[in-house]
Parts: structure tokens; sequence; C-alpha cells
């Protein structure tokens, strides 16, 4: 387990295959080879530089990023199990349903902005020399239940904090699925030397701002009338947990 180092590369053309792949979240190797137009053998030789790196990985001739952040964990419940694993593109549709179910039945701005980051971008994860983003998902029989986000600046003055969502779906709630999903995000940053995550919640989202309390987040700052919800001024409570 281990936080994304910032990429580099040998060649512009290594550039150009890592950023193609990194934009789609996942490409099918004859299309990058494509777009690149390198003969087969400089274009093999630039695509397995960059798998040995680990910055690139490659199934039956489907290439993704390679990001390393962490196993698969199952919990009991009296319910059943669910899993809680590392967000994949295939997470993409169940993730931004996931996102939507909680943020049209409570207000959960900084959420809902990263739904709409990922259908702009059409990707799970990030990673380039600005921004990365990591998800970590549970699921129940294969389904999204819930996920914990962390956006993961790349800016050198930046890079010891990092912004965390997390949520569960309704139906998915009272099973201990939020404070696994929480604790697995925590612990992530913890573990890869982040020294504060953070979160920003509207005043009026009391379940939100109890969770977080509960699991020992502290107020750090309100935005007074930041946000604009049913037509009324909101505050913003800037959450913390410092390590």
């Amino acid at each position: 387990m281990r936080a994304p180092e910032r990429p580099t590369f040998e060649s512009e053309a290594s550039r150009s295959i890592y950023q193609y792949v990194e934009r789609h979240g996942t490409a099918a190797r004859h299309r990058i080879r494509e777009m690149t137009s390198l003969s087969p053998e400089r274009f093999r030789t630039e695509l397995e530089g960059l798998e040995t790196k680990g910055y690139l990985e490659e199934d039956g001739g489907t290439v993704r990023l390679a990001l390393d952040v962490g196993s698969v964990e199952e919990y009991a419940t009296d319910d059943g199990t669910y899993l809680i694993r590392p967000g994949q593109n295939r997470d993409f549709d169940g993730l931004v349903g996931a996102i939507r179910d909680v943020t049209s039945r409570e207000s959960y701005v900084v959420a809902e902005s990263v739904a709409e980051q990922l259908l702009y971008e059409d990707a799970v994860t990030r990673h380039n020399t600005v921004e990365s983003r990591v998800f970590f998902v549970a699921t129940i029989d294969d389904e999204i239940a819930g996920w914990v986000h962390l956006d993961l600046p790349q800016v050198e003055k930046l890079r010891e904090t990092a912004q965390l969502t997390v949520g569960v779906r309704p139906d998915h709630r009272r099973r201990g699925v939020g404070d696994a999903l929480l604790t697995r995000g925590v612990d992530w940053a913890e573990a890869n030397g982040y020294r504060k995550v953070y979160n920003s919640v509207p005043a009026t989202n009391d379940e939100a701002l109890a969770f977080l309390e509960d699991h020992g987040w502290n107020t750090e700052g309100i935005r007074r009338n930041h946000y604009t919800i049913d037509d009324e001024f909101v505050d913003e409570v800037l959450m913390a947990y410092t390590f």
C-alpha cells in the first residue's frame, strides 16, 4: 500500500502513452498504438517501460493505471457480508449511482462535485502531475453500497493533506459500512504519510456532521452563507482529522 508518486517519463512517447490511458481510465492496447503512430517494436518497448515502473498494467489487451492502494477486506454482520476494496474503472456506473443516491436525499455538495467530475472525465482513478484520486468502495452482492474518496494534490505544498468524501446508500446504513469505509480511507492516508484529511459539509447536514464528530473529526472553520440550497443561504462547515 503506497501513495501514488508523481509520474516521470523517459521520453515523449512514454508520456503520450501514459497520458492517453490516464485520461481514459482504461484503453485498448491497439488503440493506444494507433494513437502514438509508433512502430510495433518501439511501442512495445515504451509500454513495457511504463509497466516496469509500475505506472500501467495490462490484462488481455486492456491497459489501465496501476495504482497500488490496498487489498480486498471482508466484513461480516448479522445481515450478511460486505467487501471493501479499491475502486476500479468497472465500478464507474455504480459509483456515480451511489453518490447521486446519497446526494439526492441530503446536502453533500462536495460529493456532488466529485460525481460531476467523474462524469466529465469518464474515469474513476486519476494520477498525473497535478492531482491523483483514489476510491475505496463497499460492495454487497457485487453492487456498490458506498464509497470513500481521497483527492490527493500533487502540488508540493499540498502533498501532506487530502480531501476525503464518504457516503453510504440509505438502504445499506446501520450495518457499519460507513464506519469501515471512513476507517479505510483515514488509515490509508495515515499509512502513506498524510498529516491531515479534510471534508466540507453543509451546516444543515446534521447526520454527516455527527458521523464525523463521532469518529474524532473537528471543526476547523465555518464559511458563512457559502452554499445556496433550496433558495436559502447555508454555511459550510470545514471538518478535519489530524494525525
